[in-house]
């Protein structure tokens, strides 16, 4: 047996983050709080030592979690424009008006009333137009919101701004392509040969998500700016060893799987989105940094998100490459070195898109490259925890922002639906993209 099947994956440090991690958060701490008031740390200190029975900030993050999981779309990209549009509104809005450090106590009239308003206004207008189903909630999440702030000039200015960003924002981004159907445009696959896609069983399903390499980022110029290189070749050393790996640990039947890597499998089977939700609400919660500046946090995270998926997609369906199920038991592999075995099974059931690279694993690429840049460095203020869809009453608590990378690796490659290197290469990417939207953070706030 190789080394591959016994290591878990060792991620080093991304080459860029060294020299620059700290200068693209104080690029985008200075975008969000150019018009604000610089908060010394000395001040800051005092001010969370005032106790603050609601935060706001907070308070609209679960609003807009509670309403996409009651009528959210049904793609995963579409979910994370509507927080991207939202808590981008927030932020501008919030830019444009001043800001308070968190935890500061609201003035009648002052500042703190304007972020209050704006922000809550911003994801207000935002969700009730892209989840209308939900019209009759917000509208009353809304109400609570308002009535707690007083009366006044600075309260209805804050509604005004944060209603009028994201109009403008739900304008600028109309037809961009990340509605469901544009997602999950029909797709063809190519003819059946070696190496190339086809669906998998047991439903033998049509190629998904193929449409989201043909929408609009919000940041990069080009879904293909950061693709990576292709996959190892057929019959190369890379090739079998990826194979032997998800053969032995990815089967059904695995008789060399632990019971640990087992759960840790079905733990990050769970969509991306649902799993790192609680995550991206734990960096907000321990913020202490001005309101702007939070919602900056949530809004990259999405757009960062959205693009991600899209460069993603733009890898998968520019390379074709086929899954390891199909690989595994295929008779037309063109490596005389490997047997097929035409009754291989994985534990879990492979999604209908391509391999390479892993979107779970590109997703947890761009989340950890977020919070570790926005969130204070690679150690989260305070250990917390997450939890699965499909590990229900089973949670996870980290102390990094870089654990979930690595469980992400290896899960999928437990799973038996992705090889090693298509997850190494997402987990790549995604730092890529993530990196890429942050160093251009001030074009969008």
């Amino acid at each position: 047996m190789t080394r591959a099947l016994t290591s878990p994956l060792r991620l080093g440090p991304p080459r860029h983050r060294l020299r620059s991690t700290a200068v693209v958060a104080t690029a985008v701490l200075t975008a969000v709080t150019t018009t604000g008031t610089a908060v010394e740390p000395a001040s800051r200190a005092a001010h969370t030592a005032v106790h603050v029975a609601v935060d706001v900030a907070v308070e609209w993050f679960d609003t807009t979690a509670a309403t996409i999981a009651a009528a959210g779309a049904p793609t995963q990209v579409t979910n994370s424009r509507t927080w991207a549009i939202g808590w981008l509104a927030a932020a501008r809005a919030l830019r444009a008006g001043g800001d308070r450090p968190a935890g500061a106590p609201r003035a009648a009239g002052g500042r703190g009333a304007y972020a209050d308003a704006a922000l809550a206004s911003a994801v207000h207008t935002t969700l009730t137009g892209l989840v209308p189903a939900r019209r009759a909630e917000l509208d009353a999440a809304l109400a609570t919101t308002l009535a707690r702030i007083p009366d006044g000039a600075d309260r209805d200015r804050g509604v005004a701004a944060g209603a009028r960003e994201a109009r403008s924002l739900l304008a600028q981004r109309s037809g961009d392509g990340l509605d469901p159907a544009s997602v999950n445009r029909p797709y063809t696959p190519p003819p059946p040969l070696p190496g190339v896609w086809r669906p998998t069983p047991p439903d033998h399903l049509a190629g998904t998500q193929s449409g989201n390499r043909l929408a609009r980022p919000f940041v990069l110029d080009r879904a293909d700016r950061f693709r990576p290189e292709p996959p190892p070749a057929l019959g190369s050393a890379r090739y079998r060893e990826d194979l032997a790996e998800v053969r032995a640990y990815g089967a059904a039947d695995s008789t060399v799987r632990t019971q640990a890597q087992t759960d840790t499998a079905q733990f990050w089977l769970g969509s991306s989105y649902a799993i790192y939700v609680p995550g991206l609400r734990a960096a907000l919660v321990q913020s202490r940094r001005p309101p702007a500046e939070r919602a900056a946090l949530v809004a990259l995270f999405h757009v960062a998100s959205v693009d991600t998926q899209i460069a993603t997609s733009d890898a998968k369906y520019a390379y074709t490459r086929w899954r390891p199920v199909t690989a595994i038991r295929a008779e037309d592999d063109g490596d005389p070195a490997t047997a097929p075995d035409p009754d291989w099974t994985p534990l879990h059931v492979t999604p209908p898109h391509p391999d390479y690279p892993s979107g779970h694993a590109t997703y947890a690429g761009a989340a950890e490259e977020v919070f570790t840049t926005l969130a204070g460095g690679p150690r989260p203020r305070e250990p917390y925890t997450l939890t699965s869809p499909t590990a229900p009453g089973v949670t996870r608590t980290y102390t990094t922002w870089r654990r979930p990378s690595q469980e992400n690796v290896d899960a999928r490659v437990w799973s038996g639906i992705h090889t090693r290197t298509a997850d190494t290469a997402g987990v790549r990417l995604g730092r890529q993209v993530a990196a890429h939207v942050l160093r251009n953070a001030g074009r969008l706030l």
